[in-house]
């Protein structure tokens, strides 16, 4: 007895090849090879990026590369870097709700770096290399901007009495640096807050 096909079963035979070869099975009789499988993105390389980062920034300022060279670019071992909240009831509980303010660790490169910056920021602001102390805002931002910290790394404020102040993010490598002008002018360099940023965090609980 001989088999016939109708134009119906045709269709859901051929469907059903078409099927079973879009999803890697080989069909006998049919040369179509198993789909690959979709190659996975290689993970970033964040040492890389960090180190190229610090390139960047040696390129910017090299008499800060050069006071830096050698320092190590990793962080001391947990055990050499004290931890804890006071034992004290009262001074443990203020820690605990200032604890928005916490910064991250600094490597003893980015320490060096930052600590370079600030030097370099506090003599401008002292008036070497004939500067001046900046009067306005407008002085300060430019005096910023003229040293190498883009317009855009750098906020500076001016409160209601005219003291300026200012926070930097030094580019390429951080880490932060935060400026008071008002009498003595103070230069500081920290590393970013907990909380993202190299502006104090406003709030808490």
């Amino acid at each position: 007895m001989t088999s016939h096909t109708t134009p119906a079963g045709a269709v859901l035979l051929a469907a059903g090849l078409l099927v079973l070869t879009a999803c890697g099975t080989t069909v006998p009789g049919s040369t179509a090879a198993p789909s690959p499988l979709p190659s996975l993105s290689p993970a970033p390389d964040y040492a890389a990026q960090a180190a190229a980062a610090v390139a960047r920034h040696d390129a910017l300022f090299p008499a800060v590369a050069a006071a830096c060279a050698g320092k190590a670019t990793t962080l001391p071992s947990r055990s050499a870097v004290p931890e804890g909240l006071p034992t004290d009831p009262e001074a443990r509980k203020y820690a605990e709700n200032h604890g928005y303010k916490q910064q991250g660790a600094l490597t003893p490169a980015a320490r060096c770096r930052g600590d370079a910056h600030a030097a370099r920021i506090k003599a401008a602001l002292d008036g070497s290399g004939g500067k001046g102390t900046p009067r306005t805002a407008q002085e300060l931002s430019g005096l910023l901007t003229g040293m190498g910290y883009e317009r855009q790394a750098a906020d500076v404020y001016a409160s209601s009495t005219g003291d300026l102040s200012f926070v930097l993010a030094i580019p390429e490598s951080g880490p932060c640096v935060t400026g008071r002008l008002t009498p003595p002018v103070s230069v500081q360099a920290h590393a970013v807050y907990t909380e993202g940023g190299c502006h104090e965090p406003r709030g808490g609980h």
